[in-house]
């Protein structure tokens, strides 16, 4: 018999987009929220920068607005952004209301809703809310604290979510989400969450590729989901790839923030000389794809495995006040950024695509709602504008939590009997080095053909391995009990072959996307969207 939970909202994903939502029904309604490690494990918790918001008096919506629409090429929805942008304010409010420690302004510390605001790349104003350079960390902290604290919010950790359950599984002709078959990793076993409404809340697909900033996650769970419940996906070949990602040895994945370059770091050649000015008039500051692509170029120009980020002509105690986890991390590799320059590389970082789903975060099945960098509300467009991500989290989160409030106030749809997992036929794997094989293979040649410089030829290239992949993966998920890296892995093919399709539909270069067989921008500025055979 298959361990089952019930709730009236199932919430997969623990990251700032899942509390957050949680938070807002929890005194309203029962509310699960999973997550596949610990609470603290997402992609949340590792965010230095900050949020964007209009806070300060000579900023103005108008100028988030328009500085988001430059980042995104032609490709942000105007309604996305104007609804996010508009509500900054107010969500920012509503997480210093939460406790969230933001770092104070130095001029006057103890002054109420005195904050310190940074710049980084693609702003035209300091409008970036921080915690120091741990602001994820401070924002996950908290929230999870105060889920913690929360009656009728239960927390399950270790929990990876397999796949949704449907009208499919119940052979009903109204489509809805009904709830998700889960892995309890712990027990080594497989639990029914059933649910009036689930929310997808599970991160992006960074690690598809081989070198990323979510080394622990983002592996598109919630896309992968989604897309084989008959849910429409969009834009995915515009995958972020951070520029500075500190590079050493025994460095797993750690992100040098944004806000380095926006308090004056230089980028550097190994011979200390700077090269963004050959590439954009705005230097450092340039949005994430023309810098990464210029670190990119450089490095292959001159065959070097990194390039350097210098914020060493700083004093000491700026530094210290304004990075010290940056500070910390890198001495703890021998590197004192106060005294030498940071070795960096671009690594994939943030998924601009996803989910399609409305204002309210609802996607094409009933029932089924997904936020965060699962979804794609339309805000990002071409390329994400430097911490307008955590913005959209709790922008989007808290507007879903009021839809549902709504929809479950109305109609409460009921609980049916769902059939149990069904695990019969398998047997467990003795050749889990094809699982590690087929997972190297993988992230290798999405790094090496579907990277930041894209070819019609390397696309085809991986377009065939996919399809391969897919298959042998299939295969093994249908004759093999279910593991953490079998499920991530499934994921991840389904992601990448996503990814792959959307590029070779994208006959132009266009913000994240550039390929050298078309590096010209189209006159006409069209979204990717796939639609599954399954959809309704």
């Amino acid at each position: 018999m298959t361990i089952k939970h019930l709730h009236d909202v199932l919430v997969i994903g623990s990251g700032a987009a899942g509390i957050s939502l949680a938070l807002e029904l929890a005194p309203h309604l029962r509310v699960a929220v999973l997550s596949k490690a610990n609470l603290m494990a997402g992609s949340t918790s590792q965010a230095q920068g900050g949020i964007a918001a209009v806070l300060d008096s000579t900023d103005s919506v108008e100028h988030h607005t328009a500085d988001t629409l430059t980042a995104g090429a032609g490709l942000c929805h105007d309604d996305a952004v104007s609804f996010t942008v508009s509500n900054s304010s107010a969500n920012i409010h509503w997480l210093i209301n939460q406790g969230v420690p933001f770092t104070r302004s130095s001029d006057d510390p103890d002054a109420p809703q005195n904050y310190h605001l940074t710049k980084e790349g693609g702003h035209s104003h300091r409008r970036v809310i921080h915690a120091a350079d741990a602001t994820g960390y401070a924002v996950a902290s908290t929230l999870i604290q105060r889920a913690r604290e929360t009656d009728n919010l239960e927390l399950y950790e270790n929990r990876v979510a397999i796949d949704l359950v449907t009208h499919r599984h119940t052979g009903s002709d109204n489509p809805r989400c009904k709830g998700a078959y889960v892995l309890n990793i712990e027990a080594d076993q497989v639990e029914l969450f059933q649910a009036r409404c689930v929310i997808l809340a599970t991160g992006g697909a960074s690690k598809v590729y081989l070198y990323t900033s979510n080394q622990d996650s983002a592996s598109g769970d919630g896309i992968a989901m989604a897309w084989r419940a008959g849910c429409r996906v969009a834009n995915m070949e515009f995958n972020q790839f951070h520029p500075t990602c500190l590079y050493h040895p025994q460095a797993k994945s750690f992100l040098i923030t944004e806000a380095v370059r926006g308090e004056g770091g230089k980028l550097l050649l190994p011979d200390g000389k700077s090269f963004m000015e050959r590439f954009d008039p705005r230097l450092e500051l340039a949005p994430r794809d023309i810098v990464a692509r210029a670190i990119d170029h450089e490095m292959k120009r001159l065959g070097v495995d990194c390039l350097y980020l210098d914020i060493s002509h700083k004093p000491a105690a700026f530094i210290l006040e304004h990075f010290p986890t940056v500070h910390e991390c890198c001495l703890g590799f021998g590197i004192d950024i106060t005294r030498e320059p940071i070795p960096v590389v671009p690594a994939a970082h943030y998924t601009c695509g996803g989910v399609i789903v409305d204002q309210h975060g609802r996607t094409d099945l009933d029932g089924l709602y997904a936020i965060g960098e699962t979804s794609f509300t339309g805000l990002h467009g071409a390329n994400r504008l430097a911490s307008n991500s955590l913005l959209e989290c709790i922008v989007y989160a808290r507007s879903a939590a009021q839809d549902i409030r709504q929809q479950l106030a109305h109609s409460s749809p009921d609980l049916p009997d769902l059939p149990d997992w069904d695990e019969s036929q398998v047997t467990d794997s003795d050749e889990d080095v094809i699982i590690a094989h087929n997972w190297e293979e993988l992230r290798r040649f999405m790094w090496d053909y579907v990277g930041i410089v894209r070819t019609n030829k390397r696309l085809q290239r991986a377009k065939h391995r996919v399809d391969m992949l897919l298959q042998e993966i299939d295969e093994f998920y249908s004759n093999y009990k279910v593991s953490n890296d079998l499920i991530e892995l499934r994921n991840l093919a389904v992601v990448a072959d996503l990814i792959i399709r959307s590029a070779q539909q994208r006959q132009e270069s266009r913000g994240l996307h550039y390929t050298l067989d078309y590096p010209h921008t189209s006159s006409e500025a069209v979204d990717t969207i796939l639609v599954p055979k399954n959809h309704q």
